[in-house]
């Protein structure tokens, strides 16, 4: 079969423009041509204009992409060999994931789907959500069979929105494919604009847990270290300096400044 891990020039789709995939679709038209797609007609208007309202790429980058279009339209999907989904998945009134955005983003893709075509999510998802709840949609909406016509991969996300340090190039990636090939392949595709380097993942639920460890380990040194300044702060000690000073072990890296942590405060 000809799959999309054969295709050396891959040309790639980017869902959902937000703080996650607009980044992402500007690295990668530095190398490859790039669809940039969103549902909002009026996001796609402002990023043609050069406008970019989550501030995660400046106007200088959007014009310096000369490799991308972008686009509202699921008709302008179809020339695509390479889908990445990085649609939100929020939270519902319950507290349990809102996989409506996540779902809808893969019946389009489905749509559009091509013997030999790869799709990636990037979308926090819980671990198996991607082949139990993606993969049969785009099933059903291509009429192909799943690793048979098409791979898929997991890559999470991993931006920290608003940080001018840690930008998508220098962050290591996470890759993960359906079949060995598909894992290669989506490897080596990220490969492509991370400077920092990748890590190939032994399964795509191996990946999808890992981003359940991280967004866990993240919430609970926040939340450890919004409680102990509400201590020290009852205390007259500056949180701030605290941290300063257990930062300087080595072994205290979650709290470091740099982590990122302290700003959320």
């Amino acid at each position: 079969m000809k799959s999309g891990t054969d295709t050396l020039q891959p040309t790639i789709a980017i869902i959902g423009l937000g703080y996650v995939g607009l980044p992402l679709a500007v690295e990668f038209a530095k190398h490859h041509t790039t669809l940039g797609f969103d549902i909002d007609p009026q996001r796609v208007a402002q990023l043609k204009d050069g406008i970019d309202r989550t501030r995660e790429v400046t106007a200088g980058e959007l014009t310096e992409a000369e490799n991308i279009q972008y686009s509202s339209d699921p008709a302008d999907l179809g020339e695509a060999t390479v889908f990445i989904v990085t649609v939100p998945t929020p939270i519902d009134a319950f507290k349990t994931p809102d996989l409506t955005p996540l779902r809808a983003a893969s019946k389009t893709v489905g749509r559009a789907l091509k013997h030999g075509d790869t799709v990636v999510f990037e979308s926090t998802v819980y671990p198996g959500a991607t082949e139990e709840v993606c993969v049969p949609l785009l099933e059903t909406e291509s009429g192909l069979v799943f690793n048979r016509d098409f791979t898929v991969g997991y890559s999470p996300e991993r931006i920290n929105p608003g940080d001018k340090q840690h930008r998508l190039p220098t962050i290591p990636k996470v890759t993960s494919g359906s079949t060995p090939e598909a894992a290669e392949f989506i490897d080596g595709l990220y490969a492509t604009i991370i400077t920092a380097g990748t890590h190939k993942a032994a399964s795509i639920q191996v990946a999808e847990a890992a981003k359940v460890i991280e967004n866990t380990q993240r919430d609970v040194n926040i939340a450890l270290v919004n409680e102990l300044a509400l201590i020290f702060q009852k205390l007259g000690i500056d949180t701030q300096q605290v941290l300063e000073a257990a930062g300087t072990k080595w072994n205290f890296l979650p709290f470091r400044p740099q982590s990122g942590f302290i700003a959320r405060l």
